[in-house]
């Protein structure tokens, strides 16, 4: 039987008791309908795992006995960084989502020229809330232990300055390719654009702050396409795809 596994905040322990929070408790309680004594597996985004069992469920709180730890690792040994163009609905959700799954550690979600998402009044932290339960929801599924990093909104041009190691940016019309390129410590920065790509301005800035054009084939991919292709490429070169750990 398959063991449910649950992100949370809170520091854990071996032999403690804890109360969930309002939405883990929801989940437990609703969608995953655990009973007492059942048993379900904790990990706080700080590496290993905490084996588990529920302690108590009602309306007013759901709790949980902590028990064994695991030291239990499933992350790359590259470290991959994404700048990740906003793209619209649907296809922003699933490239955060997927990303995570394939083992990126910190994603940036940027505003470029042709993002064709508006932010008006509350949206924008309403929006990052949703794609931060994502990343969350994500880990929790492919068994990850440490939670990768969630950036909040930003404007590229001051994003692209601060970045380090190896830096790529994906382009249709570009001449180079990943097989061409080389990580610094076992590190890589990735950038790719919305639905509309970059435009001139972008480029130029990105080549400015150091960053490597490169092209993935000669076909034209949708935006969620060209992002989780760059990721489960830089994996098979330099990353876990690669080994047999």
């Amino acid at each position: 039987m398959r063991v449910s596994r649950l992100y949370t905040a809170i520091p854990l322990a071996s032999g403690a008791a804890i109360a969930l929070d309002e939405d883990n408790a929801h989940y437990v309680r609703t969608v995953l309908r655990l009973k007492k004594d059942a048993p379900i597996i904790l990990f706080n985004g700080s590496g290993g795992e905490y084996l588990a069992t529920v302690g108590e469920v009602s309306r007013k709180a759901v709790w949980i006995a902590v028990q064994e730890w695991q030291d239990r690792s499933v992350e790359s040994p590259l470290s991959v960084t994404l700048g990740l163009g906003i793209s619209r609905g649907d296809r922003m959700d699933l490239t955060v989502q997927k990303s995570v799954e394939l083992g990126v550690n910190h994603i940036t979600p940027l505003i470029t020229e042709r993002c064709v998402v508006q932010f008006k009044g509350e949206t924008k932290p309403q929006r990052w809330q949703h794609w931060q339960k994502i990343v969350q929801h994500a880990a929790e599924q492919s068994g990850r232990t440490q939670l990768p990093g969630f950036a909040e909104i930003a404007e590229i041009a001051p994003w692209l300055t601060a970045q380090h190691g190896l830096k790529v940016f994906l382009d249709p019309y570009a001449t180079s390719s990943l097989a061409d390129l080389t990580p610094n410590n076992k590190h890589v920065t990735l950038l790719t654009g919305p639905e509309g790509g970059f435009s001139g301005q972008e480029r130029e800035l990105a080549l400015a702050a150091g960053f490597v054009a490169v092209r993935l084939g000669s076909r034209i991919l949708r935006t969620e396409t060209a992002s989780l292709a760059a990721l489960s490429a830089v994996q098979m070169l330099w990353g876990d795809f690669a080994s047999h750990q």
